[in-house]
């Protein structure tokens, strides 16, 4: 079965830093294109990262870029989302992500909460 398994998430005040991790299994996971999603109550999912299965191309959504970091060893079966400069907005639940498109697969981790004290 597929499992994607997080953890690292916390408690940390503004400024302070947090790394994530989301390790797989059942998948074949490096032909697969890994990401980080984040919802807060009340708000919508947001991808805040994401990383190619191939190249290792990333993108970050507007409110992280410059402050987090997506990354992934194919050996570990394993991404990470380092997390500097944290705020409170940055408080949400965090789930990873394997998708491989062209199949139709998508899967998720049963979540990882950050919460950013001022």
């Amino acid at each position: 079965q597929v499992q994607l398994v997080e953890s690292g998430g916390g408690l940390v005040q503004a400024g302070g830093s947090l790394r994530l991790s989301c390790t797989a299994s059942g998948i074949i996971f490096n032909i697969y294109t890994m990401a980080w999603h984040r919802q807060a109550p009340g708000k919508e999912r947001e991808r805040v990262a994401r990383i190619s299965w191939s190249s290792g191309t990333t993108d970050y959504a507007d409110s992280v870029k410059g402050r987090f970091t997506i990354s992934r060893d194919n050996a570990k079966n394993t991404v990470y989302l380092q997390m500097n400069g944290l705020k409170p907005d940055d408080t949400a639940v965090y789930n990873c992500n394997a998708r491989f498109k062209g199949l139709g697969a998508n899967y998720w981790g049963q979540g990882t909460q950050v919460t950013v004290s001022s």
